[in-house]
């Protein structure tokens, strides 16, 4: 099993960008799906979360409003569409993938895998 997550980049603020997790070896829409950051010199954290049973759950109020997680099952793929970016949310972001339910640990997860960069600079 391979969980990737791609799409970040350099971006000005107010900008948006779209991160995608895809997935080899599991279907994620079977899946939780948590998006989590680490900034530098902060630990990673949780900071949305999108399960069958409850939706997408915002774990970090700066973010609520300015992301949005949906998904393609086609494409075994989900998203997190970011927008009105802020430079605080430069980080690296991660996915991870749990059989159950959204958790707060991003080692908790079943898989999770690479993050990808973010940088909000102008």
């Amino acid at each position: 099993v391979q969980l990737q997550a791609s799409g970040g980049g350099l971006v000005q603020p107010n900008g948006s960008l779209r991160l995608s997790c895809a997935a080899t070896g599991v279907t994620l829409a079977d899946y939780a799906i948590g998006w989590f950051r680490q900034a530098p010199g902060k630990e990673r954290e949780l900071i949305s979360c999108n399960s069958r049973t409850h939706g997408t759950i915002h774990y970090v109020d700066a973010v609520r409003g300015r992301f949005t997680i949906s998904r393609d099952n086609a494409k075994n793929t989900v998203y997190l569409q970011m927008s009105s970016l802020k430079p605080e949310d430069t980080a690296v972001y991660y996915c991870a993938a749990d059989w159950r339910l959204c958790r707060p640990s991003f080692n908790d997860y079943d898989y999770w895998g690479q993050g990808t960069q973010v940088t909000v600079s102008s």
